[in-house]
């Protein structure tokens, strides 16, 4: 099973008998000042060069994030979906928490996007899912709901069944329902390799 994601040109696959696919982020203002700069100031040179770098160094998707305090998300999101449209030849990961600013980018993003990200809260189920649907995209499902990450690999595997079910029964194909497991690093939890790990977690 692969998740096949596209724009105007290209198509990319992702799936276990495939190569590796790199999903950039670089075009998130997440503790990047001068991306934080570009986004306010209207500074789009500098994004489309950002973009056209990650790509020549191999990215296969980008993650597109908006999200500056103070800043319309909801505007900006298709604003540089366009930008970077006319800028690079590969999919989009629209990123953001607000499903208006997701709506906005979905309606300008080329091809068939992936949506970063919907968790098994009850909210976001009922948020994310339907745009999922409605725009043909895929979808990106991180474990954990409303109590936070599961410390298990039994929990975890719940919450992704509950996404992945949920996902299936509004009709979204199997396959364009990706699972994050959310891998914790070592250093703050020596566990978390072992629950990575455990054959239960990724059967």
């Amino acid at each position: 099973m692969q998740t096949t994601l596209r724009c105007s040109k290209k198509t990319v696959r992702i799936g276990q008998d495939k190569p590796l696919g790199i999903i950039d982020e670089k075009i998130n203002p997440t503790g990047r000042k001068k991306m934080v700069e570009a986004l306010q100031t209207g500074n789009y040179e500098y994004i489309r060069e950002l973009a056209q770098a990650q790509v020549k160094a191999g990215a296969d998707v980008l993650d597109v994030n908006v999200g500056v305090p103070g800043l319309d998300d909801v505007a900006m999101m298709p604003v540089i979906d366009q930008l970077l449209a006319e800028s690079v030849d590969v999919p989009f990961c629209l990123d953001s928490p607000n499903p208006l600013a997701l709506d906005a980018g979905l309606k300008a993003a080329p091809g068939k996007a992936l949506v970063n990200s919907v968790s098994g809260e009850e909210e976001r189920l009922a948020a994310i899912l339907p745009l999922v649907k409605e725009f043909g995209a895929a979808v990106i499902g991180l474990i954990l709901d409303e109590s936070g990450i599961p410390a298990t690999p039994e929990a975890r595997l719940t919450v992704a069944e509950k996404i992945f079910n949920r996902a299936v029964q509004m009709r979204i194909a199997p396959e364009d329902v990706m699972i994050d497991p959310l891998v914790m690093a070592v250093g703050a939890d020596t566990n978390a390799g072992l629950v990575t790990l455990k054959k239960g977690y990724i059967k």
